[in-house]
C-alpha cells in the first residue's frame, strides 16, 4: 500500500472515530483534521517544482534506456549474422581446398602420364606412318592428354583464384565481427551507465513523490470538503476490493490479421500475461479520476504483445505513461501501451497480431512493473474488458 494510502486511512479512522463519538467533541476533531490539512497543503505547494524537474529528468534517462536497449539488440543481430555468414565462408573454403587437391592429384596423373610417354614417342608417331589408322588413332589419344591437362589447368586456376577471394572475404569478416563485438562492449557500457543514471532519477523522483502522496491537497479546510473525503475513501476502497478481478493467462495471436477491427470484438487477447487490478470506469485510488483503460501487472523485461495488426503511430516517452506506444488499427480503432521499459518499435512500423512491440517496466514512476492498456475508438476510450476472451 503506498504512503498516500496509509494516509488517507489515518485520517479515515479520525474522520470515522469522529462520526461516532459525534456527541462528544466534534467541533475539536474538526479542528484538529483543519489544521493538519492546511499543513499538507501548505507542504504540496512547495514540492510541486522540484517533481516537475523530476518528471524532466526522467524522460530523458528512460529515453536514453529505451535507445541504448534497441541499439544492443541491433547489434547483436548484426553479430550473429556475422558470425553465420563467417561460418559459411568456411565452408566454402574447406570445399574449394577438397576440389583443389581431387584437381591436384588428376592434372598430377596427366603430367605423369605426359612424362612416361614422352615428346619422343610423339615424334615417332609422326614419322611412322606404316598403320595410318593406328597412328591416328595414336594421335587423338595425345590430343586428349593435352586437352585435358588444359581444362584442369583452367579449374585448377579458377578454383584456386576463388579460394583467394574466399579467404579474403573470411579475414575481412572476421575483423568485422570483431569490430562489431567492440560496438558490443561499448553499447553495454552505455546501457549499463544509462541504467545507474535512469535508477537515480528514479530514487530522487521517487523520494519526491513520496512527498506528494502525503500531500493530501485536494481536502479544503472546511466541512465540506471533511465530507469530499468521506465519500473519496469509500470510493478508495471500493477500487481496492476491485483490484486482482483475475489473472490474464492468454496472449495474442495473428489469426484474425486482415479482418476489420470491428469484427474483433470478444476474441482479443490483453497484451501480457498477468494480474488486471481494475476496473474500466471506476475511481482511481488516489483522487476521482476514472480509469480509461486497465492497469496489468507483470513481470519485468516481459514481452508486450500487439493485441491486432496495425501500424505503430506513437512511440515515445509521455509524461504519466512512460514509454508509451499507440498502434493504429484502421476505421478510428487505437489501441496504448504504457509504462514500456523498452520499446522495441518506431513510428510507421506495420505489425502483425502477436508481434512484440515493447518489454514491462514501471517507466512514468509507477513502483510496481506492468502495462498500461487502453483501446479507443475515435478517441473515446472503450472498456477493454468487453473486447478480450477469458
Amino acid at each position: 500500500m503506498t504512503v498516500l494510502f496509509r494516509h488517507i486511512l489515518l485520517f479515515s479512522v479520525c474522520l470515522f472515530g469522529g462520526i461516532n463519538s459525534a456527541h462528544a467533541q466534534p467541533q475539536e476533531e474538526l479542528n484538529s483534521l483543519r489544521k493538519q490539512i492546511a499543513g499538507l497543503q501548505k507542504e504540496l505547494e512547495k514540492t510541486t517544482e522540484s517533481r516537475s524537474e523530476a518528471v524532466n529528468e526522467l524522460r530523458s534517462s528512460e529515453r536514453a534506456v529505451s535507445d541504448s536497449k534497441r541499439k544492443l539488440s541491433g547489434l547483436t543481430f548484426q553479430l550473429r549474422a556475422a558470425a553465420q555468414n563467417l561460418y559459411e565462408l568456411q565452408q566454402q573454403a574447406l570445399q574449394l581446398e577438397s576440389t583443389i587437391q581431387l584437381q591436384q592429384a588428376m592434372l598430377g596423373k596427366l603430367l605423369y602420364q605426359q612424362y612416361l610417354g614422352g615428346r619422343q614417342e610423339y615424334l615417332k608417331l609422326l614419322l611412322n606412318n606404316k598403320d595410318p589408322n593406328q597412328t591416328a588413332r595414336d594421335m587423338r589419344y595425345y590430343e586428349y592428354i593435352a586437352r585435358s591437362r588444359s581444362n584442369w589447368l583452367g579449374m585448377l586456376r579458377s578454383n584456386l583464384l576463388q579460394l583467394k577471394s574466399v579467404m579474403e572475404q573470411t579475414q575481412q569478416k572476421t575483423r568485422e565481427i570483431s569490430t562489431l563485438k567492440t560496438k558490443e562492449t561499448e553499447q553495454k557500457k552505455t546501457l549499463e551507465n544509462d541504467l545507474l543514471v535512469r535508477q537515480q532519477v528514479i530514487s530522487k523522483f521517487g523520494e519526491q513523490l513520496t512527498q506528494q502522496r502525503r500531500e493530501i491537497g485536494r481536502l479544503q479546510r472546511d466541512e465540506n470538503r471533511l465530507s469530499q473525503l468521506v465519500a473519496k475513501l469509500s470510493r478508495v476502497l471500493a477500487s481496492q476490493k476491485s483490484k486482482g478481478l483475475f489473472n490474464n493467462e492468454k496472449l495474442p495471436d495473428n489469426r484474425f490479421d486482415g479482418k476489420p477491427f470491428e469484427q474483433l470484438k470478444g476474441k482479443l487477447a490483453l497484451p501480457v500475461t498477468g494480474e488486471v487490478l481494475n476496473k474500466f470506469g471506476t475511481p482511481r485510488p488516489d483522487s476521482a479520476v476514472l480509469w480509461r483503460g486497465l492497469q496489468l501487472r507483470a513481470s519485468s523485461g516481459q514481452p508486450v504483445k500487439s493485441v491486432a495488426a496495425g501500424r505503430v503511430v506513437f512511440a515515445d516517452w509521455l509524461r504519466g505513461f512512460g514509454n508509451l506506444m499507440i498502434i493504429d488499427h484502421g476505421n478510428g480503432y487505437m489501441s496504448l501501451y504504457g509504462n514500456n521499459e523498452t520499446l522495441y518499435k518506431q513510428v510507421g512500423d506495420l505489425l502483425r497480431g502477436g508481434d512484440t512491440i515493447a518489454a514491462v517496466g514501471n517507466s512514468g514512476g509507477n513502483e510496481d512493473y506492468g502495462v498500461y492498456f487502453e483501446l479507443r475508438h475515435k478517441g473515446e476510450p472503450m472498456d477493454p474488458i468487453s473486447w478480450v476472451t477469458r
